[in-house]
């Protein structure tokens, strides 16, 4: 990035405030060239944070964080709040291992009011903490910024439903800038949202609407005259009804008119709804153009916004899936795939093509989705179910109590299972295992590579119940793919190798460590067993029993959090078979949210790699010598 003349000089909001607002628009041509140059080689949210750049000036400049509080809703958008905020000399940082998050987090800044990952929490938070304030006396202001996708999930509702019924003094600052809910954007529509905050304006409102309280009929005529007019100059009817005053919309890349507005609202003291319109990708091209490519990328090339690659890869787990249940829906035309808001990442947007009455996107809804698959199950459909394991979290009590209760046969694939990198603890899919392994009549699976995940969505869609598949992020190891897929022996586990010394008992992409970590010990003399477990749920216990009464030490491997994991089956299966003498030793995560960073180091960190497995080998042979347990 070039020299800056204005963003040098801001280490905090206060200093932004020094600034004429005729220069803020070339202080954020300057933001908008370090969050484009600092993206391009971190990967990150460039659209939704290019598209907030304004907005984000805006609310710094009119109100004083961090005594007001401002809450990001997912953190998508947050990029210039952190540059605005003492992070520009970090911002090179950003979701690098020991440096700054891709979200606000409570514990890197003060001006982070609340720590987000997970969509559509910034209302309910921003009530909460509204609430505190009042208790406390505090007469600071509370502001949530929400995006329009972040309004298609229930709990936003929720928050409104509540937030307005609390009558706290709540700022709700919508960032529209994809759906389709500002039908009248225009010079009317902004020249009035300016007026109708207007102090005066207010003043004159409070004092008539209590001046004609006493006279309910005129009241009530006044007010609907009042809500008609509304209606027809801006889209916010729906907001009034929750209670909050609507305000909008305003073009959000216009910071005269954003700066004036927010002055206005800010004074209001009741729960307002401020619609502010926006450009995704703002001020790159190539963002403006492609801002779904662009919402979550890796690094790019500046100049052209082409993907840095470093050559031929094997396809994502994420596209064999998506090719998998396309081949199979063809042939099946009871397969149904549903999806939360996240058709291309979860590899469904080629379904969509080719079969488009047969997918449903339910929006940032995840338990809907969940219960809504259930109805089409019932209906008799296939329903596979596309989520990322670390969503997948939101819709816990849906796949317990409307799937598996009645053991309907939804399949749910959920993507991104195990350590995701540089999204961090908000994004891990550390606990799916643990938390879905509880659940009574659900199987789980979880593929050793690409192909074997193309076996086990065949298999899971000939079985009479609820099946999880669990995979990982990112590339496959480019294996060949068999031709058709085939069935799998329900709760089977099979043997790789077998050893003398050690065995590992593994599922997942633990199984490739686990091959290398066999590999690399027979270089020194130990011979190690390897099993791909292949399901957790039914863990297959005759196949463990057999293995450890030969090799009574055993190593179980699982990029999960260890504490009701994989290993526990392993263990609770051991126990249950009588079998004693056997040493297990158990590694995946740790108790705790692991931090943000590049995939490699974070499992060599926390031991979730061959060099890990071999250590936890070389233990138990230094431990127990034996070679057998007599």
């Amino acid at each position: 990035m070039g020299a800056t003349t204005y963003l040098k000089n801001i280490q905090s909001p206060e200093d932004l405030k020094k600034l004429p607002i005729e220069l803020l628009p070339l202080l954020a041509a300057e933001i908008r060239e370090l969050i484009i140059e600092t993206v391009s080689r971190t990967g990150g949210h460039l659209a939704p944070s290019l598209g907030t750049v304004e907005l984000t000036i805006a609310l710094h400049y009119v109100f004083n964080s961090p005594q007001d509080k401002i809450i990001w809703d997912v953190g998508h958008q947050s990029y210039t709040h952190k540059i605005l905020t003492g992070r520009a000399e970090r911002f090179s940082t950003l979701r690098s291992h020991g440096g700054l998050s891709g979200f606000c987090r409570r514990s890197e800044s003060p001006y982070d009011a609340f720590s987000v990952g997970h969509s559509s929490t910034s209302i309910s938070a921003g009530a909460g903490v509204a609430a505190g304030k009042c208790l406390n006396g505090d007469r600071s202001k509370v502001i949530s910024v929400i995006g329009d996708g972040s309004m298609t999930a229930g709990l936003a509702y929720e928050g409104l439903n509540h937030a307005g019924d609390l009558k706290k003094d709540l700022i709700v600052v919508l960032n529209d800038n994809e759906m389709s809910i500002a039908p009248n954007v225009g010079a009317l529509s902004n020249f009035l949202s300016r007026k109708l905050t207007a102090k005066t304006f207010q003043d004159w409102r409070n004092e008539l609407k209590g001046m004609l309280r006493p006279a309910p009929n005129i009241y009530n005529l006044f007010k609907r005259m009042e809500e008609s007019f509304k209606a027809f100059v801006t889209p916010g009817m729906l907001f009034e009804a929750f209670d909050f005053q609507y305000i909008g919309p305003i073009d959000g890349h216009r910071l005269d008119h954003l700066i004036k507005t927010l002055e206005n609202v800010k004074n209001i003291g009741t729960p307002v709804l401020f619609h502010t319109t926006t450009v995704k990708g703002k001020g790159y091209e190539p963002a403006e153009k492609n801002p779904s490519y662009f919402h979550g990328v890796g690094s790019f090339e500046v100049a052209t916004g082409s993907c840095r690659s470093s050559g031929k890869k094997a396809p994502s787990y994420t596209q064999v899936f998506g090719d998998t249940i396309v081949e199979l829906a063809r042939e099946n035309k009871k397969i149904v795939a549903v999806t939360a808001a996240m058709p291309e990442g979860t590899g469904l947007t080629p379904f969509h093509d080719e079969f488009p009455t047969r997918f449903f996107d339910v929006g940032i809804a995840e338990q809907h989705g969940v219960t809504f698959a259930a109805g089409l199950a019932t209906e008799g459909f296939r329903p596979v179910v596309a989520i990322y394991s670390t969503f997948m979290q939101r819709a816990f009590d849906q796949v317990l109590h409307d799937v598996c209760l009645e053991s309907l046969p939804v399949i749910f694939a959920m993507d991104r299972g195990g350590l995701v990198g540089e999204d961090g603890p908000t994004h891990h899919g550390a606990f799916d295992l643990s938390f879905m392994r509880c659940i009574p009549n659900l199987v789980i699976m979880a593929p050793k590579d690409e192909d074997e995940l193309r076996h086990m969505l065949f298999t899971a869609l000939n079985h009479n119940g609820p099946v999880a598949i669990r995979y990982p992020r990112g590339q496959g190891l480019g294996v060949p793919l068999s031709g058709k897929p085939c069935l799998l022996p329900m709760g089977k586990a099979e043997i790789l190798h077998e050893g003398d010394d050690v065995v590992f008992l593994a599922v997942g992409r633990m199984v490739c460590e686990a091959l290398e970590a066999r590999k690399l010990l027979a270089e020194r003399g130990v011979s190690a067993g390897v099993v791909n477990c292949r399901f957790i749920k039914p863990v297959d216990g005759e196949t463990i029993a057999e293995v450890v009464k030969k090799v009574p030490r055993v190593v179980t491997a699982e990029d999960n959090a260890l504490m009701g994991g994989f290993g526990s089956a392993v263990l609770e299966s051991i126990q249950e078979s009588g079998i004693t003498g056997v040493r297990v030793s158990r590694v995946g995560l740790p108790d705790r949210f692991v931090e943000h960073g590049a995939p490699g180091i974070l499992r060599s960190k926390y031991g979730v790699d061959a060099q890990g497995l071999i250590k936890a080998a070389t233990n138990l042979l230094n431990d127990f010598p034996l070679k057998s347990n007599g």
